[in-house]
This record gives structure tokens, sequence and C-alpha cells, in this order.
């Protein structure tokens, strides 16, 4: 089982708020086909510069995006290790309710017939 603070692990929490927006995860599977600019990024978004920046810096933040400055040029790659985080999180969350679900179908055995389609 996870602990108490694991579970309120911000940086867990900043992954999820930055995969929670479509623009962002669309983003983030751009760039795990490779490096690209920001404005490589901005153009299927059809948003404002300004906009795009903002979403990545929240990308950024979560550890999801790199970038550097090449010359005049931001360019930004996927560092996509934060998602084994997320994912050791929601396989965590399976097992439990596995878990209680196979405690739930073990107690409804256990009643008799006449409670079990009731």
């Amino acid at each position: 089982m996870l602990s108490h603070m694991a579970k309120h692990d911000p940086s867990l929490d900043r992954l999820f708020h930055a995969l929670a927006d479509p623009t962002r995860r669309g983003m983030v599977e751009r760039l795990l086909a490779g490096p690209a600019s920001v404005s490589e990024l901005a153009r299927p978004t059809g948003m404002a510069l300004p906009t795009v920046l903002k979403h990545l810096a929240v990308l950024e933040d979560s550890g999801l995006v790199a970038s550097e400055k090449a010359g005049r040029t931001r360019i930004c790659r996927a560092t996509p290790a934060p998602l084994a985080t997320a994912q050791s999180w929601i396989e965590a969350q399976r097992r439990i309710w596995e878990g209680r679900l196979d405690r739930l179908e073990a107690f409804l055995a256990t009643l008799p017939t006449e409670h079990r389609d009731g």
C-alpha cells in the first residue's frame, strides 16, 4: 500500500494536472515522437504563442517536458520518466480496488441464495 505521503505527492498532483488538458497531452504525444520547437508545437493548436508557452510551463513544471534555447529557437523534448510515477500510482489503485472487489465477491458468495438476486 502507498503511504499517506505518496497519495498526496505534489509532484503527482502536478503530473495529473499537466495531463488533464487535451492540448498538453497532445504536446506530450508529439514530443514523444521527437524534439520540436515551440512554434512547431503551437502550429496545430491554433493558439497564440503566449498561451502555448503557458501550457509548456505547466508541462515543464510537471517534469514531462524539458526545453533549451538553440540560438533564437526554444527546442522542447519529452522527458517521460514522470509517467512511471503515475503508472505506479494507478497500478497501486488498481490492486486496491481489485482486492476490495474480491472481498465483496467472497462476501456475496456467503449470502443465502434468496438474497443474491435481490
